[in-house]
Protein backbone atom coordinates (compact mmCIF):
# COMPACT_ATOMS: atom_id res chain seq x y z
CA UNK A 1 0.00 0.00 0.00
CA UNK A 2 1.68 3.38 -1.06
CA UNK A 3 1.72 5.97 1.36
CA UNK A 4 -0.15 9.07 1.32
CA UNK A 5 1.34 12.02 -0.95
CA UNK A 6 4.17 14.30 0.18
CA UNK A 7 2.56 18.29 0.29
CA UNK A 8 5.20 20.16 -1.74
CA UNK A 9 4.80 23.45 -1.64
CA UNK A 10 6.75 26.21 -4.45
CA UNK A 11 6.53 29.49 -2.99
CA UNK A 12 7.61 31.41 -5.83
CA UNK A 13 7.73 30.15 -10.05
CA UNK A 14 11.19 31.06 -10.47
CA UNK A 15 12.06 27.86 -7.96
CA UNK A 16 10.41 24.60 -9.13
CA UNK A 17 11.23 21.66 -7.25
CA UNK A 18 13.67 20.33 -10.45
CA UNK A 19 15.16 16.66 -10.48
CA UNK A 20 14.69 16.80 -6.58
CA UNK A 21 11.37 16.00 -7.72
CA UNK A 22 12.42 12.95 -10.15
CA UNK A 23 14.78 11.80 -7.11
CA UNK A 24 11.84 11.47 -4.25
CA UNK A 25 9.26 10.09 -7.03
CA UNK A 26 12.14 7.62 -8.17
CA UNK A 27 12.70 6.88 -4.48
CA UNK A 28 8.92 5.95 -4.07
CA UNK A 29 7.00 9.11 -3.14
CA UNK A 30 3.86 10.65 -4.70
CA UNK A 31 3.85 14.34 -4.46
CA UNK A 32 1.03 16.93 -4.34
CA UNK A 33 2.25 20.13 -5.33
CA UNK A 34 1.03 23.47 -4.50
CA UNK A 35 2.07 26.92 -6.17
CA UNK A 36 -0.23 29.09 -3.58
CA UNK A 37 1.15 32.54 -5.44
CA UNK A 38 -1.68 31.22 -8.49
CA UNK A 39 -4.97 32.25 -8.25
CA UNK A 40 -6.30 28.66 -8.03
CA UNK A 41 -8.45 26.76 -5.23
CA UNK A 42 -6.25 23.60 -6.77
CA UNK A 43 -3.10 25.21 -5.50
CA UNK A 44 -4.40 26.91 -2.35
CA UNK A 45 -2.90 25.38 1.20
CA UNK A 46 -4.85 23.06 3.09
CA UNK A 47 -5.98 23.79 6.45
CA UNK A 48 -3.88 21.03 8.30
CA UNK A 49 -1.12 17.67 7.28
CA UNK A 50 -4.27 15.17 7.49
CA UNK A 51 -3.92 13.15 3.60
CA UNK A 52 -0.24 13.68 3.91
CA UNK A 53 2.48 11.87 4.80
CA UNK A 54 5.35 14.33 4.24
CA UNK A 55 5.84 18.33 3.96
CA UNK A 56 8.51 19.66 1.36
CA UNK A 57 8.94 23.76 1.25
CA UNK A 58 11.09 25.12 -1.60
CA UNK A 59 12.66 28.87 -1.84
CA UNK A 60 11.39 32.25 -3.06
CA UNK A 61 12.89 35.60 -3.11
CA UNK A 62 10.91 36.81 -0.39
CA UNK A 63 11.80 37.08 3.33
CA UNK A 64 10.59 34.54 6.12
CA UNK A 65 7.85 36.86 7.59
CA UNK A 66 6.85 38.89 4.04
CA UNK A 67 3.31 38.01 4.75
CA UNK A 68 2.67 41.40 3.33
CA UNK A 69 4.47 39.98 -0.07
CA UNK A 70 2.77 36.27 0.23
CA UNK A 71 -0.11 36.28 2.54
CA UNK A 72 0.09 32.05 2.11
CA UNK A 73 2.79 32.22 4.70
CA UNK A 74 1.03 32.35 8.02
CA UNK A 75 -0.58 29.51 6.89
CA UNK A 76 2.50 27.91 5.95
CA UNK A 77 4.10 28.36 9.43
CA UNK A 78 1.40 26.78 11.05
CA UNK A 79 2.01 23.86 8.87
CA UNK A 80 5.50 23.81 9.36
CA UNK A 81 4.41 24.13 12.80
CA UNK A 82 2.30 21.52 13.15
CA UNK A 83 4.34 19.08 11.22
CA UNK A 84 7.40 19.25 13.85
CA UNK A 85 4.76 18.97 16.52
CA UNK A 86 3.20 15.68 15.22
CA UNK A 87 7.00 14.53 13.77
CA UNK A 88 5.67 14.71 9.95
CA UNK A 89 9.03 14.23 7.95
CA UNK A 90 9.65 17.24 6.81
CA UNK A 91 12.18 19.15 4.60
CA UNK A 92 12.65 22.85 4.22
CA UNK A 93 15.31 24.28 1.35
CA UNK A 94 16.60 27.81 1.65
CA UNK A 95 12.92 29.62 1.98
CA UNK A 96 11.47 26.48 3.48
CA UNK A 97 14.77 26.05 5.88
CA UNK A 98 13.98 29.81 7.24
CA UNK A 99 10.00 29.35 7.27
CA UNK A 100 10.66 26.33 9.31
CA UNK A 101 12.83 27.75 11.96
CA UNK A 102 10.76 31.04 12.17
CA UNK A 103 7.64 28.66 12.44
CA UNK A 104 9.40 27.05 15.84
CA UNK A 105 11.05 29.65 17.47
CA UNK A 106 13.76 30.76 15.61
CA UNK A 107 15.13 34.11 14.37
CA UNK A 108 15.68 34.81 10.17
CA UNK A 109 17.05 37.86 9.13
CA UNK A 110 19.46 39.70 6.79
CA UNK A 111 22.68 37.64 6.38
CA UNK A 112 25.16 39.14 8.77
CA UNK A 113 28.13 37.89 6.14
CA UNK A 114 25.84 39.50 2.97
CA UNK A 115 24.32 37.61 0.22
CA UNK A 116 26.00 33.82 -0.92
CA UNK A 117 25.37 33.02 -5.03
CA UNK A 118 26.29 30.22 -7.10
CA UNK A 119 28.70 26.67 -6.26
CA UNK A 120 30.13 26.56 -3.15
CA UNK A 121 31.17 23.92 -0.02
CA UNK A 122 29.68 23.65 3.12
CA UNK A 123 30.99 21.96 6.23
CA UNK A 124 29.17 19.28 8.22
CA UNK A 125 29.18 19.25 11.75
CA UNK A 126 30.12 16.85 14.60
CA UNK A 127 26.50 16.28 15.13
CA UNK A 128 25.71 15.25 11.63
CA UNK A 129 27.67 11.93 12.11
CA UNK A 130 24.12 9.82 13.67
CA UNK A 131 21.72 12.12 11.60
CA UNK A 132 19.54 10.02 9.04
CA UNK A 133 19.83 12.29 6.30
CA UNK A 134 23.30 14.11 6.36
CA UNK A 135 25.60 11.07 8.16
CA UNK A 136 26.28 9.45 4.55
CA UNK A 137 27.17 13.10 3.04
CA UNK A 138 30.76 13.86 2.16
CA UNK A 139 32.41 16.34 4.88
CA UNK A 140 32.41 19.08 2.63
CA UNK A 141 29.43 18.62 -0.06
CA UNK A 142 28.98 20.63 -2.96
CA UNK A 143 25.43 23.05 -3.15
CA UNK A 144 24.34 25.84 -4.94
CA UNK A 145 23.79 29.37 -2.62
CA UNK A 146 21.40 32.15 -3.63
CA UNK A 147 20.13 33.96 -0.22
CA UNK A 148 19.92 37.26 1.19
CA UNK A 149 18.75 36.03 4.34
CA UNK A 150 19.86 33.68 6.69
CA UNK A 151 18.49 31.43 10.04
CA UNK A 152 20.54 33.93 12.59
CA UNK A 153 19.58 31.48 15.82
CA UNK A 154 18.15 28.41 15.67
CA UNK A 155 14.97 27.37 17.52
CA UNK A 156 14.26 26.06 20.60
CA UNK A 157 15.44 22.04 20.73
CA UNK A 158 17.40 22.21 16.98
CA UNK A 159 20.52 21.09 16.34
CA UNK A 160 23.06 22.49 13.53
CA UNK A 161 23.90 20.08 11.38
CA UNK A 162 26.21 22.21 8.37
CA UNK A 163 27.54 25.08 8.67
CA UNK A 164 29.88 27.69 5.72
CA UNK A 165 32.22 30.23 6.62
CA UNK A 166 29.30 32.70 4.98
CA UNK A 167 26.83 31.58 6.71
CA UNK A 168 26.99 29.77 9.89
CA UNK A 169 23.71 28.03 10.17
CA UNK A 170 23.33 26.08 6.71
CA UNK A 171 21.46 23.25 7.99
CA UNK A 172 19.64 22.11 11.13
CA UNK A 173 17.33 19.75 12.28
CA UNK A 174 14.39 20.70 14.82
CA UNK A 175 12.09 18.17 16.43
CA UNK A 176 12.37 14.22 15.54
CA UNK A 177 11.57 13.96 11.62
CA UNK A 178 12.14 17.61 10.56
CA UNK A 179 15.71 19.45 8.35
CA UNK A 180 16.15 23.09 7.17
CA UNK A 181 18.68 23.91 4.75
CA UNK A 182 19.88 27.54 3.73
CA UNK A 183 21.38 26.14 0.09
CA UNK A 184 19.72 24.96 -2.49
CA UNK A 185 19.94 21.16 -3.99
CA UNK A 186 17.05 21.06 -6.55
CA UNK A 187 18.41 23.51 -9.41
CA UNK A 188 19.22 23.03 -12.90
CA UNK A 189 21.64 25.20 -14.81
CA UNK A 190 19.00 26.98 -16.20
CA UNK A 191 17.17 28.19 -12.83
CA UNK A 192 20.57 29.24 -11.54
CA UNK A 193 21.00 31.46 -14.80
CA UNK A 194 17.30 32.78 -14.56
CA UNK A 195 17.94 34.02 -10.82
CA UNK A 196 21.24 35.80 -11.72
CA UNK A 197 18.96 37.49 -14.79
CA UNK A 198 16.46 39.14 -11.98
CA UNK A 199 18.99 39.46 -9.49
CA UNK A 200 21.20 41.50 -12.02
CA UNK A 201 21.63 44.59 -10.10
CA UNK A 202 22.37 42.96 -6.92
CA UNK A 203 25.05 40.96 -8.65
CA UNK A 204 27.03 44.12 -9.55
CA UNK A 205 30.38 44.24 -8.71
CA UNK A 206 30.77 39.90 -8.88
CA UNK A 207 32.00 38.14 -11.66
CA UNK A 208 28.54 36.78 -12.59
CA UNK A 209 30.09 34.84 -15.75
CA UNK A 210 32.36 33.09 -13.34
CA UNK A 211 29.77 32.39 -10.45
CA UNK A 212 27.62 30.53 -13.45
CA UNK A 213 29.99 28.77 -14.98
CA UNK A 214 31.01 27.05 -11.50
CA UNK A 215 26.82 26.68 -11.68
CA UNK A 216 26.70 24.76 -14.47
CA UNK A 217 29.57 22.63 -14.07
CA UNK A 218 28.82 21.48 -10.53
CA UNK A 219 25.41 20.29 -11.25
CA UNK A 220 26.53 16.67 -12.01
CA UNK A 221 28.41 16.52 -8.86
CA UNK A 222 25.37 17.88 -7.09
CA UNK A 223 22.92 14.84 -8.64
CA UNK A 224 25.86 12.66 -7.10
CA UNK A 225 25.26 13.52 -3.78
CA UNK A 226 21.75 14.78 -3.16
CA UNK A 227 19.87 12.19 -4.80
CA UNK A 228 21.09 9.72 -1.99
CA UNK A 229 19.89 12.55 0.43
CA UNK A 230 16.41 12.78 -1.13
CA UNK A 231 16.34 9.07 -1.11
CA UNK A 232 17.39 8.94 2.63
CA UNK A 233 14.47 11.40 3.59
CA UNK A 234 12.56 9.63 1.07
CA UNK A 235 12.81 6.54 3.49
CA UNK A 236 11.92 8.79 6.76
CA UNK A 237 8.68 9.19 4.93
CA UNK A 238 7.89 5.48 4.21
CA UNK A 239 9.41 4.90 7.54
CA UNK A 240 8.98 7.50 10.09
CA UNK A 241 9.37 4.75 12.96
CA UNK A 242 13.20 4.21 11.38
CA UNK A 243 14.22 7.81 13.76
CA UNK A 244 14.88 6.98 16.81
CA UNK A 245 12.77 9.22 19.03
CA UNK A 246 14.67 12.02 20.73
CA UNK A 247 14.73 13.34 24.08
CA UNK A 248 14.08 17.43 24.51
CA UNK A 249 17.75 18.99 24.38
CA UNK A 250 19.05 22.38 24.15
CA UNK A 251 19.92 24.04 21.12
CA UNK A 252 22.73 22.83 19.83
CA UNK A 253 25.50 25.08 17.71
CA UNK A 254 27.37 21.72 16.78
CA UNK A 255 31.04 21.57 16.82
CA UNK A 256 33.04 20.94 13.20
CA UNK A 257 34.38 18.04 12.74
CA UNK A 258 38.13 18.63 13.83
CA UNK A 259 39.47 15.44 14.95
CA UNK A 260 42.52 14.36 12.88
CA UNK A 261 41.63 10.83 13.22
CA UNK A 262 38.08 11.56 12.48
CA UNK A 263 38.87 13.15 9.28
CA UNK A 264 41.01 10.91 8.13
CA UNK A 265 38.54 8.28 8.46
CA UNK A 266 36.13 10.20 6.63
CA UNK A 267 38.11 11.12 3.77
CA UNK A 268 39.50 7.71 3.31
CA UNK A 269 35.89 5.82 3.52
CA UNK A 270 34.83 9.00 0.73
CA UNK A 271 38.09 7.22 -1.40
CA UNK A 272 37.11 3.94 -1.08
CA UNK A 273 34.03 4.36 -1.99
CA UNK A 274 34.89 6.28 -4.86
CA UNK A 275 37.27 3.78 -6.45
CA UNK A 276 35.90 1.24 -9.09
CA UNK A 277 35.54 -2.38 -8.15
CA UNK A 278 37.96 -4.90 -8.98
CA UNK A 279 41.77 -4.61 -8.64
CA UNK A 280 43.05 -1.18 -9.79
CA UNK A 281 46.96 -1.55 -11.38
CA UNK A 282 49.79 0.37 -10.20
CA UNK A 283 51.75 2.59 -12.14
CA UNK A 284 55.21 2.18 -10.20
CA UNK A 285 57.54 5.52 -10.60
CA UNK A 286 61.48 5.27 -11.35
CA UNK A 287 63.65 6.12 -8.67
CA UNK A 288 64.28 9.37 -9.59
CA UNK A 289 61.26 10.35 -9.89
CA UNK A 290 60.20 9.76 -6.27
Amino acid sequence: MSPSPVLVVQNDPADPLGPLGDWLTAAGLTLDLRRPYLDDELDQLPATLGGHSGLLVLGGEMGANDDQVAPWLPQLRALLKAAVDDEVPTLGICLGGQLLASATGGEVGPSPEGPEFGAQLIAKRASSATDPLFKALPITPDVIQWHFDAVLELPPGAIQLASSPGCDIQAFRVGRVAWGTQFHIETTPEVVRAWATADAEALTGYDVERILARADAVHPDLAEVWAPFAAAFAGVVLDPSSVPKVRTVATQMADAITDPAEIRAALAMQMQAARPSGPVPIELLPPDAR
